[in-house]
C-alpha cells in the first residue's frame, strides 16, 4: 500500500465539466487524514473510512477546509487555489501518513465524496495529546497544493 501525491483523474474530468465551484462561499471542501496502510493517488475517486486515520481528537470524515481563494489572470499562466487555515485537530492523539481533499457538493449537490487531490506526507506523523497541523504551502503559482498551468 501507498499514499502517492496527485491531482485526482476524475477530478480533473469533472474541473472540465464544471462541476467544482473554488469560489469562497462556493462547494464545501473537506480534508480527510490516512493511516500508511492506505492506498491513495491519481486513481482515488472518493472520500472512504477505509484505512483512514482514527484516534482521539479526529472524526471520521476530517475537516472542512475555510476561508478559500482563486488566484489568477490573464497574465498568469497558472491559476491556483489556496485555504487561508490550515486544518488543525487539537487535542489529538492519532497517526497520518496522507490525506485526500474531497468536495462534498459536489455539482451543486450535498453529501457527496469526490476526491479532488492525494496528499502524501512521505513519513508518519503522530500527535500525543497535542494538535495535529496540516501546513499547507506559502500561496503561490509554484507552491500552491492545487494549482494548474
Amino acid at each position: 500500500m501507498a499514499i502517492n501525491q496527485a491531482v485526482c483523474n476524475t477530478f480533473k474530468r469533472d474541473l472540465l465539466k464544471g462541476a467544482h465551484d473554488f469560489a469562497n462561499g462556493g462547494d464545501t471542501f473537506k480534508i480527510a487524514l490516512y493511516l500508511d496502510t492506505a492506498s491513495l493517488g491519481a486513481t482515488t475517486e472518493d472520500y472512504s473510512v477505509s484505512n483512514e486515520t482514527s484516534g482521539t481528537g479526529y472524526t471520521a470524515g476530517g475537516k472542512t477546509l475555510t476561508n478559500q481563494s482563486v488566484t489568477g489572470s490573464t497574465s498568469a499562466t497558472t491559476a491556483y487555489v489556496h485555504w487561508n487555515t490550515n486544518p488543525a485537530w487539537t487535542t489529538a492523539s492519532f497517526t497520518a501518513n496522507g490525506a485526500i481533499i474531497y468536495n462534498t457538493t459536489f455539482d451543486g449537490g450535498s453529501g457527496t465524496t469526490d476526491a479532488v487531490c492525494v496528499l502524501a506526507f512521505g513519513a508518519n506523523y503522530t500527535a500525543t495529546n497535542g494538535t495535529f497541523t496540516v501546513q499547507f504551502p506559502a500561496a503561490g503559482t509554484s507552491t500552491a497544493i492545487l494549482r494548474l498551468s
